[in-house]
């Protein structure tokens, strides 16, 4: 018997590009696997689900990709070949270390009798320089796929064929699901073609939801791969019981809990036995250091043990 999710995905439509994508990704993955790197996939940023076939209008999911884009970072800086699958216009690796400023405050005009020239202010030069030395090794070494969605079937239709490419590397494997995924949607017979005028007047939408895919990764797409969830609540007293609740149903490796004030300064790595809190304190704080690196630490610290373990 066809299964919930299985459905789900043949009824959505097939992204534009999508093959393009398909083979960037394959190649992408083979070629890691050549050179016996480790793989990550990094899921990132919110997805979008249409109200219209022509879309207008449409509902959008809390999230700038700052979570996964800096762990991204981390990855690469620590030897890991990634996948980037993430929001189009999101926040990316490296780049996203300037994204509160205007590029332009960045540069400077200069003049000199009848030369022109442009420069990187004095005061970002450091900056810019440490982090341009560090992303053109990452790129020139072919580390880093980007590959961008907007919609949520094109995401779910991405995350599956990279977890598929991913399959072969077995445990060399890893998924970080830091995507902000929807969870109801329209399905396309339901879906008006065209704007919605609002001089119809009152809008009453009624939204499907969206089977769990995590079921099928886990089982069928990438089996052996290290997988890490994520798991966002307002309400502290539900987040590790939700987490292992979780674990205890798709049967994957680890949850990462966090609440919404805190999730800056405070994760729960949650596993089947045991439960591991990582805080950033007001020192680390106050140096910028950001929780992620301190994750993305101990999951490698983790990942290498499975490893050993095989």
């Amino acid at each position: 018997m066809e299964s919930d999710s299985s459905k789900f995905l043949k009824e959505l439509p097939v992204p534009e590009r999508f093959e393009e994508k398909q083979i960037r990704i394959q190649n992408f993955v083979e070629r890691q696997h050549s050179l016996r790197n480790k793989v990550v996939l990094v899921t990132s940023g919110g997805t979008i689900v249409p109200l219209e076939s022509r879309t207008v209008r449409f509902i959008d999911n809390f999230s700038q990709g700052t979570r996964g884009s800096a762990s991204a970072e981390y990855f690469l800086n620590s030897g890991y070949a990634v996948i980037f699958l993430h929001r189009n216009g999101s926040l990316e690796p490296y780049s996203r270390n300037f994204s509160r400023k205007n590029l332009l405050d960045f540069l400077e005009f200069r003049e000199d009798g009848q030369e022109q020239s442009l420069a990187v202010q004095g005061k970002y030069e450091e900056k810019i320089s440490k982090i341009l030395r560090i992303y053109q090794k990452v790129t020139h070494s072919e580390m880093l796929l980007s590959v961008d969605f907007t919609t949520l079937s094109e995401y779910l239709y991405l995350l599956r064929i990279a977890a598929l490419a991913l399959k072969t590397l077995q445990l060399d494997a890893m998924l970080y699901l830091a995507a902000a995924v929807s969870d109801f949607y329209i399905p396309k017979d339901q879906m008006p073609e065209h704007k919605i005028q609002s001089s119809n007047g009152s809008l009453q939408l009624s939204l499907q939801l969206v089977p769990k895919l995590l079921e099928p990764l886990v089982k069928d797409w990438a089996p052996d791969a290290f997988i890490i969830s994520f798991k966002l609540e307002t309400n502290r007293s539900l987040l590790i019981s939700k987490s292992k609740a979780a674990l205890e149903k798709y049967q994957h490796q680890l949850v990462i809990a966090n609440l919404l004030e805190t999730r800056k300064e405070e994760v729960i790595l949650v596993t089947k036995d045991s439960s591991k809190p990582i805080l950033l304190s007001a020192e680390c704080l106050s140096q910028g250091v950001e929780i992620e690196e301190l994750i993305i630490k101990e999951l490698i610290t983790i990942h290498n043990h499975m490893l050993n373990q095989k």
